[in-house]
């Protein structure tokens, strides 16, 4: 799913290619994309793009007269930018947005269909699309940590809880937790002062660098695909540990390389995923398999 450092830069693209132009007209091939009625498409088209930005996981187009476009990517949705006119692809194109200067295609791969587009009419309407969660990368230390131990959650959970912190999910949150040397499952309340200010630092510094590497390789050029850490695509932090998933199922694309895809070890005899504890680093007693991790996961997924 793309998380705050790929929509960060998804906005910066849009920003350079779309502000101050037309939005001509918004093409749907899934009509259940659109998951609003008011206002209608219609009052869309023709409108001048007055700002592009971020709202959690969501990119938001910023027309005159207080219309708002709100694109939610979710898991599978991406962005394309292409010439004027262009036609979206057949099996995986949901919607198409015409501006004068080129289009901008959506598309979401899989049968499941999650990625959604809202059309909103003022900035307070617009504003019931926010999470409320804290900005990650604007909060100081004491603003995080009232955030972090508001409630008593998991680590995990409370990274990418939408209400408590935006714009975070499971790859950004592994990665984060792994630099910051702490337990997922270890809870927000029972963490010492250092072990908070090694999160707070371990979570500014993991998406400010994923931002800017996206912003190399993306090279100027629109990134049509999120490029958050997987097990194919190693975290940026120094992972010993090689690990071969041998299923679909065995790790989801959006999931971390550590500590998750670290406790993922492969049966020499068999070939099999098969769970390991946490590192030696974990305090013990906090240990859980992989299964319960992803069920659990998948459970709290946030939107």
């Amino acid at each position: 799913m793309p998380e705050l450092p790929d929509v960060t830069v998804y906005v910066e693209a849009l920003r350079e290619r779309v502000l101050g132009t037309r939005l001509e007209r918004i093409r749907l091939v899934n009509p259940f994309v659109l998951r609003s009625v008011d206002p209608p498409l219609g009052d869309v088209a023709g409108r001048t793009v007055t700002g592009v930005r971020r709202l959690g996981k969501r990119i938001v187009l910023a027309l005159d007269a207080e219309r708002f476009v709100v694109v939610h990517l979710m898991i599978a949705g991406r962005l394309h930018w292409k010439a004027a006119g262009a036609r979206p692809p057949g099996r995986i194109g949901v919607a198409a947005f015409d501006f004068t200067t080129g289009t901008l295609v959506m598309t979401e791969a899989g049968t499941k269909k999650r990625a959604a587009i809202h059309l909103v009419r003022g900035e307070a309407a617009l504003a019931e699309h926010d999470p409320g969660g804290r900005e990650p990368l604007t909060a100081g230390l004491e603003e995080f940590r009232a955030a972090l131990t508001a409630e008593s959650h998991t680590l995990k959970r409370a990274l990418t809880d939408p209400t408590i912190f935006s714009g975070i999910g499971n790859a950004y949150g592994d990665e984060i937790l792994h630099r910051a040397r702490l337990s997922p499952v270890k809870l927000t309340r029972a963490l010492t002062d250092d072990e908070v200010k090694r999160l707070f630092e371990a979570t500014r510094a993991t998406l400010a660098d994923w931002i800017e590497r996206l912003r190399r390789e993306a090279g100027g050029e629109f990134a049509s695909a999120s490029r958050a850490p997987t097990a194919a695509r190693p975290c940026s932090a120094s992972c010993t540990r090689r690990t071969r998933p041998t299923t679909a199922r065995a790790v989801r694309p959006a999931t971390g390389c550590l500590p998750i895809a670290a406790s993922r070890a492969c049966s020499s005899r068999t070939g099999r995923a098969r769970s390991t504890s946490w590192s030696a680093t974990w305090p013990p007693g906090e240990e859980e398999t992989d299964r319960e991790l992803s069920l659990r996961d998948a459970a709290r997924d946030p939107s």
